[in-house]
């Protein structure tokens, strides 16, 4: 895979926290890429580094070292604010909790990441995105009128509508009933397949793994493919 492919580069990157006297080596020298399109799956124990890792490709934290360009830009030494704002550019983020806010419709949850960026016609492109999710007859639904299936498609359609370079999944089922976690991965997958959208699930079901095109498996800090 080369530079010109790949969404995500990393390269030996580490990454070392301090508790007190001690040090917490919870990356040992990560390389990996992941090509425009592809559809991921990070999995590992807890205590791995899976969650670090999933924290600096989602640009939360920086590694202590080593590099990582994210759509062709080297983000490993940027600050706060460049995170922030490479995070509202490039990343739409998916999480188990849903993270909705309470007594907002899903069409203006949907609208937030384009008021952040300043685009144009939020609207129109909101209620696209709820639409591409099976959503667009209960834009004007609030989170307590929604099953906990259509909350998490509304957090998709709210990663997805500023066209991110990555959605980033954290454990995207766990708060749901295999029903509905089926219904989200095949939504993933649609867009993964339709859209072209790359796609990197962090999980720990193997079964939400197994529908992926490739798993990433962290171990005490590095990875194995």
């Amino acid at each position: 895979m080369g530079l010109n492919m790949s969404v995500i580069h990393i390269e030996s990157v580490t990454k070392t926290y301090r508790m007190g006297e001690t040090e917490v080596r919870a990356l040992r020298g990560v390389s990996l890429e992941i090509e425009r399109g592809e559809m991921v799956a990070i999995v590992g124990p807890s205590g791995s580094g899976k969650s670090t890792l999933m924290n600096i490709i989602g640009c939360l934290d920086q590694p202590s070292s080593g590099t990582y360009r994210l759509d062709g830009v080297n983000v490993s030494q940027m600050n706060d604010d460049q995170l922030a704002d490479i995070r509202n550019q490039k990343i739409g983020f998916v999480f188990q909790s849903f993270n909705l806010l309470p007594r907002t419709t899903a069409l203006a949850q949907v609208e937030l990441p384009m008021v952040y960026a300043g685009k144009p016609e939020r609207r129109k492109h909101a209620l696209d995105a709820l639409t591409l999710v099976g959503l667009g007859d209960r834009a004007h639904h609030r989170p307590n009128e929604l099953s906990g299936g259509q909350q998490q498609r509304v957090a998709i359609a709210r990663a997805l509508v500023n066209e991110p370079a990555i959605i980033l999944a954290d454990e995207p089922t766990g708060n749901l009933d295999s029903a509905s976690g089926e219904e989200i991965i095949n939504i993933f997958k649609t867009l993964n397949r339709e859209k072209g959208m790359t796609l990197i699930l962090v999980t720990h079901d193997p079964d939400i793994a197994a529908q992926a095109q490739r798993t990433i498996r962290v171990k005490d800090g590095m990875v194995a493919f």
